[in-house]
């Protein structure tokens, strides 16, 4: 039987040692090794020395058969082309070579290496027509390659070909070669002195590259050559070309500094000054540090400051560029413009300002937007002094107000004030009566009565008061100034009508104002008992403490018998009236001016009845609330005023600061009777008493105290 059992496979050995080994072996030096293994040394072949002219030819035969055959099989590889003709050009077979030289050409007549190597080996042999009619080869079929120009010129040169080598470049230059190749024929010129040849071509090389750095080139050339106004001829010429349109900054850059060097600073600020107005704002910066430096060497202080207004407008147009609707940023512009005094310019920024109108039409977003249209219509009235262009202005700005939605009543004003200077009367009042149909607001009755005051037209100003108060009849300042009015023109009885008329509106504004004029009116003219009739027609609308005082002080201030008496009288009944408020501190201000009063103009014994009215500042307590009125457990003190009639009222007052009083006494040693009565009646005073409020004080306290 066989053995069935399975195969044992390689025995595995467990690592015994698994720490890094002292010298490490790397994978590159593994390759390596194996490599080195697989590869035999091969001997290199043995030098053969050719002895007779038959072993020449026999080995020429075999090596040009191999390199037959290497071109055979792979036509395109230039190497092998390369190889052959070099070979047989070691072997000084040089018809071979060029035959070579040529088969290659016809394989690939594109390869500028070939035609490089061709020509090299005709000039190293010093075949030079050989070598000029593969170089015209050369050029004819590959025109644009550089390499073969510069190799042909370059031959010329070292042959002192001079007049060959300039026809070869105005070849060249007929297929308007790159920039690098202009140059080259420019400093071929130069190394020959043929300063105005140079200058030609220079002039071929701006129009045929018209790129500002080779204008500057074609300047320098002329300023090394001390040509300076031929410099500067090129440097204004290069600035025509380009125009305001492609003005480059280097090239003003350039001439600036051309023109420091020649010292000729006024120039050089024209230059600067021109570059900063015409060139974008972005790329100023160079131009700014350059017109800076020199400014410091050179310039004055106003030179400076020029410059430091020129950097300032920069900052503006940057700040605009990013945000065109910031207008402090256009007002502190515009001022500035203002102050160069450059009117075509400020009228295009002004222009530029105002057309950047807010994007919303709500009141508050054209606040600052509408003064730029004002400021506009002043620099034309008084700055310019085009007063048509002003007349424009206003009219475009009241044209573009979308006045359904809101108006500003001080441009409809500046417009009238404006056709007033110029004595336009009718067009004022139309002005101000359109603006008063189409959008009526206080400012504009009130601007355009007061511009008929000062016409002293003043059936013109009655008619307006009619007309604002019947669109606002509530507002008092415009009844009291239209009475105000009538009582100047010495109409009294108009004048108290329309007080009359007025408090029996009812709705007014400021209701306490319009009372007080029609009574300090009444008072001017010395009728006292309408002033009176006026009070008591005012206290039964309101009892306010001031209308009781100011009622007290009128009284006073008649030169009356009984004046005093009088006053005296209000002070009274305002007291007995105020006992019932709930608000003490208006009765303590009343009190207190009372006791002034007494003490201005009573007696002893008024003033200390008076001052028997004055209460008492009692601190209590009471607790603290939350928001939503439930109890927090916290207490908090406050001051409380008593008066002697609530005191009258609520005995329990005071008996309960003598107990509290007692309580405090009890430390004290009693003298007498009379002592004890004597501390009570003290407690009264308001420094010594300090009572608790009874829902504060416990029943066992309550009848300690007792």
């Amino acid at each position: 039987m066989e053995d069935e059992r399975p195969a044992k496979g390689p025995k595995i050995v467990p690592v015994k040692n698994k720490m890094p080994a002292s010298i490490q072996i790397t994978a590159e030096q593994l390759l390596r090794e194996a490599k080195e293994k697989q590869l035999e040394y091969v001997a290199p072949p043995p030098k053969q020395k050719i002895s007779d002219p038959e072993e020449l030819a026999e080995y020429r035969m075999k090596k040009r058969k191999e390199m037959e055959d290497a071109i055979r099989k792979n036509r395109q590889k230039m190497v092998n082309w390369v190889k052959y003709a070099h070979w047989e050009e070691q072997q000084q077979e040089i018809q071979r070579a060029r035959s070579i030289w040529e088969r290659a050409l016809d394989v690939d007549y594109r390869n500028i290496a070939i035609w490089l190597k061709y020509a090299e080996m005709e000039m190293r042999y010093k075949q030079i027509n050989h070598a000029r009619n593969i170089w015209d080869r050369a050029i004819a079929i590959l025109p644009r390659a550089n390499q073969l120009w510069y190799k042909y010129t370059y031959m010329e040169e070292m042959l002192s070909n001079i007049a060959g080598c300039r026809q070869i470049f105005e070849r060249w230059m007929e297929w308007q070669p790159d920039e690098q190749a202009w140059n080259t024929y420019i400093k071929f010129e130069l190394r020959y002195n043929e300063l105005e040849r140079a200058r030609m071509i220079y002039e071929r090389f701006v129009v045929t590259h018209p790129e500002p750095k080779n204008w500057t080139r074609y300047a320098k050339f002329e300023e090394q050559n001390s040509y300076i106004k031929s410099a500067r001829r090129v440097y204004e010429r290069a600035i025509e070309f380009f125009g305001e349109e492609h003005i480059n900054e280097r090239l003003l850059l350039e001439f600036a500094r051309f023109e420091e060097h020649q010292k000729e600073h006024e120039r050089c600020r024209m230059i600067y000054k021109y570059a900063l107005e015409h060139l974008p704002k972005s790329s100023c910066e160079d131009i700014f540090k350059a017109y800076t430096i020199h400014e410091k060497k050179y310039g004055d202080r106003t030179g400076i400051e020029d410059v430091i207004t020129s950097k300032r407008k920069f900052q503006y147009e940057e700040v605009l560029k990013e945000n065109s609707m910031d207008y402090d940023t256009w007002f502190d512009y515009l001022r500035l413009l203002e102050s160069e005094e450059e009117f075509a310019i400020i009228r295009e920024a002004y222009e530029r300002a105002i057309a950047q109108i807010p994007p919303i039409q709500e009141k508050r977003y054209w606040r600052r937007y509408i003064y730029i249209w004002i400021n506009y219509a002043l620099f034309e009235e008084l700055e310019a002094e085009d007063i048509e262009r002003t007349r424009d202005v206003y009219k475009a700005c009241i044209n573009l107000i979308p006045h359904k939605k809101f108006t500003f009543g001080k441009i409809w004003l500046y417009y009238a004030q404006f056709e007033l200077r110029q004595k336009e009367l009718s067009s004022v009042r139309k002005i101000l009566g359109t603006a008063i149909g189409m959008c009526p607001k206080d400012k504009l009755f009130r601007g355009y009565i007061d511009l008929e005051i000062q016409l002293r037209e003043f059936d013109y100003c009655r008619r307006l008061y009619e007309k604002f108060l019947e669109f606002g009849p509530d507002n008092c300042t415009t009844w009291i100034k239209f009475a105000e009015l009538e009582s100047i023109l010495g109409d009294i009885d108009r004048a108290r009508s329309i007080y009359e008329l007025a408090i029996e509106q009812t709705r007014l504004d400021m209701p306490e104002l319009l009372w007080k004029a029609f009574i300090d009116f009444e008072i001017e003219q010395q009728e006292y008992d309408r002033a009176r009739r006026l009070y008591s027609k005012l206290l039964k609308k309101t009892q306010h403490v001031k209308v009781w005082l100011s009622m007290a002080q009128f009284e006073a201030s008649i030169e009356e018998s009984d004046s005093i008496d009088r006053a005296r009288d209000v002070f009274e009944q305002a007291y007995k009236t105020l006992r019932t408020a709930s608000d003490k501190e208006e009765r303590l201000m009343l009190v207190e001016h009372w006791l002034d009063f007494e003490k201005e103009r009573g007696t002893k014994e008024s003033v200390s009845r008076v001052e028997s009215y004055l209460p008492k500042r009692i601190k209590q307590r009471r607790k603290v609330l939350t928001e939503d009125g439930s109890d927090s457990g916290q207490w908090e003190e406050y001051m409380q005023l008593v008066f002697p009639d609530d005191e009258a009222v609520q005995p329990h007052l005071k008996l309960l600061a003598m107990a509290k009083r007692w309580k405090k006494g009890q430390d004290e040693v009693p003298t007498s009777t009379n002592d004890t009565t004597d501390s009570t009646s003290s407690i009264t005073t308001a420094e010594d008493s300090v009572p608790l409020p009874e829902s504060h004080i416990d029943d066992e306290e309550m009848n300690d105290e007792s």
